[in-house]
């Protein structure tokens, strides 16, 4: 029976990727993320070209006979894309779409692509969008400023010039208006961070590379169904859970964008109201795949991106996780010790587990501060708020007042300051 032509999807687009890297250590790692990137967006890898720069070509990025080459590959492979595994100007990407006679993309361009399809909250959409806008609105004006210099010439004047004039406006319009919008939404969060200051309970994000497990981690602490998939990015709008740990503290849980290397300036900015969930947390649990060639690398690429958004100077529980793949794990007990706050778990198979609970309420405990205070009667309220704003381990009343030991917030902790026995 034929099939209607909603049932059938278009075919998948055929791509050349072409592999820049600098560091011939780094080749099978380049690979191996970019065809992943290219799985995610639903391209189909046709081939590969590799090129050493030292200093890219103004004109293709590429040399001329990196380009004849590559043109061959475009032919042989039937191709229709060629796919970058670096940022384009505006030009490189004219010349060589020219050359080539295929479609020209570039790494920023196939993120946002993936990003695009994987946003589905308001928040979401309108990061991309805006980081879409922020990355073509250059080329627009790469454009613009061609014709600009040309001194006269047919076809250099009047409805065509005046049309890249408008779009350009409109970009920087949409821009604005979107910049507004996240303003709001930033305004929101930050709404909602205030909110889970009034309770007890530390504020920690999951941070790591894209597809390190992030997501799984989240579900197995929070008993949640945050949707977890291996395919890169699998998870975009980001999801907080209170979750409950041992000896009854407690703990909000924010489950972030996975990081990936060369992670485009366009979406570190965009994402801001995103990544400051990130900056804002008492503390971050970085998810390590241990269990990927290449780990390190990753780990590098996560720290890189956490010092750009300003969050490299929070405290940090590292989490080295799929151990459950490792053929040997005698790398394990070396890592663990070498970091003082880390632990080797899976979080698919749910090993170990209880070192990670562990693990995470130290982390707690060091945030809290210990306190031994005498509190007036007349001051009683302040009793009630060590319950709220910590975790109160003794309470006696006596005739000189209310005795109480208690792990308290910074904030808290101050407050009673004056009633504390030395």
């Amino acid at each position: 029976m034929p099939k209607s032509p909603s049932d059938t999807k278009p075919p998948a687009e055929r791509a050349v990727l072409v592999l820049v890297n600098e560091d011939p250590d780094d080749d099978a790692y380049a690979e191996e993320e970019l065809t992943s990137l290219c799985e995610a967006s639903g391209i189909e890898v046709a081939g590969f070209v590799r090129q050493r720069i030292d200093k890219p070509n103004t004109s293709t990025y590429i040399g001329k006979g990196k380009v004849d080459e590559l043109l061959a590959a475009v032919k042989d492979d039937k191709a229709d894309v060629v796919l970058f595994d670096c940022e384009l100007s505006a030009m490189q990407q004219r010349n060589l779409a020219d050359a080539l006679k295929a479609k020209i993309v570039d790494r920023t361009q196939l993120i946002l692509d993936i990003f695009a399809q994987r946003a589905h909250t308001r928040e979401g959409v309108l990061q991309v969008e805006l980081a879409q806008y922020t990355y073509l609105l250059p080329k627009i004006t790469s454009v613009y400023t061609q014709f600009e210099r040309q001194k006269g010439g047919i076809g250099m004047r009047g409805p065509g010039e005046q049309k890249l004039e408008s779009d350009r406006r409109r970009i920087k319009d949409r821009i604005a208006h979107l910049k507004k919008d996240l303003d709001e939404v930033r305004a929101q969060r930050g709404r909602q961070r205030a909110g889970r200051r009034k309770t007890p309970f530390p504020f920690a994000c999951i941070v790591g590379y894209t597809s390190a497990g992030k997501s799984t981690l989240m579900n197995r602490l929070s008993g949640s169904e945050v949707f977890a998939d291996p395919m890169l990015f699998a998870t975009l709008d980001p999801t907080t859970r209170r979750v409950e740990l041992k000896s009854g503290y407690s703990l909000f849980l924010t489950d972030t964008v996975g990081f990936v290397r060369n992670l485009p300036t366009h979406l570190v900015a965009a994402f801001r109201a995103t990544l400051e969930e990130v900056a804002e947390a008492d503390f971050l649990i970085h998810v390590i795949d241990v269990s990927h060639p290449s780990w390190e690398l990753q780990r590098d690429a996560v720290q890189q991106t956490l010092h750009e958004i300003g969050a490299d100077k929070r405290p940090v529980l590292t989490v080295f996780n799929k151990i459950d793949l490792l053929a040997d794990r005698t790398i394990l007990r070396e890592l663990v010790a070498a970091e003082p706050m880390s632990v080797a778990i899976s979080a698919t198979k749910a090993i170990g587990f209880d070192d990670l609970q562990d693990t995470i309420v130290r982390m707690i405990r060091s945030l809290l501060v210990p306190i031994q205070a005498i509190i007036p009667y007349s001051k009683s309220g302040l009793v009630q708020e060590c319950y709220d704003f910590g975790r109160v381990l003794k309470v006696d009343h006596k005739e000189d007042g209310i005795h109480i030991e208690a792990e308290l917030v910074p904030e808290m902790a101050e407050r009673i300051k004056a009633h504390t026995q030395p």
